[in-house]
């Protein structure tokens, strides 16, 4: 594992949210590429690879820290659902 891709990192220092950029979703600090595109591609199976193709403002720690923040998120806040609605 490289350094910053452990589930530890820091996402602080590379995840920002302000309310003139990107309606204050959060975003890769110096850029308009919100977390949750991040999150999307990963979830419909793309590589870390194939994302930072797609965003070549991205670098591979911002990836990471994309999954560092939804896991915080995670653990954070408890979403209702109902097992075994589809």
């Amino acid at each position: 594992m490289a350094s910053g891709d452990h589930p530890g990192m820091n996402w602080r220092e590379r995840i920002t949210a302000r309310p003139d950029v990107c309606h204050g979703r959060a975003c890769i600090k110096g850029t308009r590429i919100m977390v949750s595109v991040i999150l999307d591609n990963l979830a419909a199976g793309r590589s870390r690879e194939q994302i930072l193709a797609s965003h070549p403002s991205l670098c591979s720690e911002d990836v990471a820290a994309a999954m560092s923040y939804a896991a915080e998120l995670a653990r954070e806040q408890i979403i209702p659902f109902t097992p075994g609605a589809a």
